[in-house]
């Protein structure tokens, strides 16, 4: 009888494991009574043991170990594992119905059926290097990003000239790059009404690389031209991603133009710079320099993906599982490079995070777990009590990712990729979704999963590497060419329906209200650079070249009555509310000895204070 039992691979302890958790998260769930299991509340995350069900995960683990060793059974090892995500699915829907998490729930489940029925897929990982491209592709890539690149400054740049840039989130990145051109440190006062360094909300050293190309050019606008010029340079490593994988050069340049025309990648940049603008790119030389087994370029980037912002160390850690999974999947005798790299790449994504975070919590405002509300429980406020929780309940978590206000933003994700990211039998690939789902589908944070926002570059990454792997394994030429044409057609259309009206009414406003604009301008540059200054949220940009600057909504009465200058934009009605209203800030500045110097009728005034010695 031993003779008929095949050996265990990584493949057939990792499913093991698996079956036993899905199993230990049922009975987990059906301990719950059942008002209890319902998915859009918390009460029944309170109600579970974490410690409970990970010693039924080891029994569970333990037990199916010992049926494999029976003869014949291995056949039926995958089935275990469809049957109890099938019970849960159903359970779960049964106490938390709607129509998105039905759909959600059945996509889940055909999966797994998949898995069931065909198992790992275990063809060799890397597809053969395709023919040299032929120049004309190159050319048409680089035509289409010098194109995304004019597209995306003219309408970022459009938003500073047309005074829509708000303090927060741009004005204080353009107040903080005047801080690192004169002094070398992030510092800011608008941030956290005071100076203070802008590390001690975000860590993100990956700004000092922008900086000798704004000392170049000092001015707000540049920011955005640079994060522009940032995510067109997100091609690059595509193009080597979708080469090293064997795809022709026109497959290559047509994946590029789904990157470039992905609503979420423009629309990103539509709440203007933010460090998140790096992700796009270094998690594509990551994910290339894995695939081209280069450890200095794994290195290389995966220490700036770090160096973006704390929670980076989610995707370099994710990668790092997905990389570990990999290897032990596939990898020969005697090779264990990828397990190695793998290792490091968490190792390292672990430390950072809790360095960083670490640092934060003492030094800064710490970690904004806040936007996972939905799922902390207990009065705890740790990012600990989220795994926790998922790992307890999982259905909660698909649950979450599914309610109303998020399909849209599935639909416009996922529609323009055709839902390439799904198409493949290489199970463990379904890691990389992970950052999409945890990042932009599983928080409450509306501006997490709105595609106008800077959130999506991350997970963007991860969809369109996915969707150039899972391409190059199509067979035949003629079904590449024809699946990614048809995505980017779509992504075309979703591009001009979505994005398109959106980004062409700044442009649109600078030429049409020129005169005006720089009328205003020409009214706030006559406040001396030196000056200190409160001003109302839309014209700090302007006035951002200063060491001292205020947002009237946010600032202390202390600090707005401290500065030589108050810049008052008339009809911000909602920077007055702290006040009772515009007049009654007006008289508070008269009282205080402030007088007008400066006024746009029904647009502008600018009060003045003498400083007294």
């Amino acid at each position: 009888m031993v003779k008929n039992i095949r050996p265990y691979s990584f493949a057939d302890y990792l499913r093991l494991f698996l079956t036993a958790w899905l199993y230990a998260a049922m009975i987990e769930f059906f301990l719950l009574d059942a008002p209890l299991r319902d998915l859009a509340g918390k009460a029944g995350l309170e109600n579970m043991s974490f410690l409970r069900m990970l010693l039924i995960t080891a029994v569970l683990t333990a037990i199916f170990w010992g049926l494999s060793r029976l003869p014949g059974s291995q056949k039926y090892e995958r089935w275990y594992m469809v049957g109890a995500m099938g019970i849960l699915l159903l359970a779960a829907e049964i106490s938390s119905f709607t129509a998105a998490f039905a759909a959600v729930c059945l996509l889940v489940l055909l999966v797994m059926v998949i898995y069931g029925r065909y198992g790992w897929d275990r063809r060799p990982e890397m597809a053969e290097q395709a023919k040299k491209a032929k120049l004309i592709y190159i050319w048409i890539t680089a035509a289409l990003s010098v194109a995304f690149f004019l597209f995306v400054s003219v309408w970022t740049v459009a938003r500073v000239y047309s005074f829509c840039v708000p303090s927060y989130d741009f004005g204080i990145f353009s107040q903080m790059f005047y801080y690192m051109k004169e002094t070398g440190l992030p510092m800011t006062t608008l941030e956290r009404d005071g100076l203070l360094s802008h590390f001690h909300v975000h860590m993100s050293p990956i700004y000092y690389l922008m900086l000798p190309f704004y000392c170049l050019v000092p001015i707000p606008a540049t920011l955005q031209v640079l994060q522009a010029a940032v995510l067109a340079s997100s091609v690059i490593p595509l193009w080597k991603i979708c080469k090293i994988h064997g795809l022709s050069g026109m497959q290559r340049t047509l994946v590029c133009a789904m990157l470039l025309l992905y609503p979420a990648f423009a629309g990103g940049t539509g709440y203007d710079i933010h460090e998140n603008c790096f992700l796009t790119p270094l998690i594509l030389w990551l994910l290339y320099g894995i695939d081209r087994k280069s450890t200095p370029i794994t290195a290389v980037a995966a220490v700036l993906t770090l160096m973006v912002k704390e929670d980076a160390a989610v995707y370099v850690g994710i990668i790092a599982v997905w990389l570990l999974t990999r290897s032990a999947l596939r990898r020969k005798k005697g090779e264990y490079k990828g397990l190695i790299t793998g290792g490091a790449l968490l190792v390292g994504a672990l430390v950072w995070f809790f360095a960083v975070t670490g640092y934060l919590a003492q030094q800064g405002d710490g970690v904004m777990t806040y936007r996972y509300d939905n799922f902390l429980y207990g009065d705890s406020d740790s990012l600990v009590t989220v795994i926790a929780a998922v790992i307890m309940n999982p259905m909660k978590a698909l649950y979450e990712c599914v309610d109303r206000e998020k399909l849209q933003f599935i639909l416009q994700t996922m529609l323009p990729l055709l839902a390439f990211p799904f198409f493949t039998r290489r199970f463990e690939r379904y890691i990389l979704l992970i950052p999409y789902v945890l990042v932009n589908l599983m928080s409450d944070y509306q501006y997490q999963h709105d595609i106008f926002f800077q959130y999506t570059f991350g997970s963007t990454a991860c969809l369109l590497y996915l969707t150039a792997v899972n391409l190059a394994d199509v067979k035949l030429n003629l079904y590449r060419v024809a699946a990614a044409g048809a995505a980017v057609i779509i992504s075309f259309g979703c591009f001009v329906g979505w994005i398109m009206p959106t980004a062409t009414v700044y442009p649109k406003n600078c030429g049409a209200f020129r005169s005006h604009y720089d009328t205003v301008r020409a009214a706030l540059d006559t406040i001396p650079t030196d000056a200190s200054v409160t001003a109302t949220t839309f014209y700090t940009t302007h006035l951002s070249q200063r060491k001292v600057l205020y947002d009237l909504r946010y600032c202390s009465r202390e600090h707005l009555l401290s500065t030589e200058y108050v810049a008052l934009n008339i009809r911000s009605a909602g920077d007055y509310k702290r006040y009772g209203g515009y007049d009654n800030l007006v008289m508070l500045l008269e009282y205080e000895g402030y007088t007008v110097i400066n006024k746009i009728e029904g647009q502008l005034v600018i009060y003045h204070k003498p400083q007294t010695e």
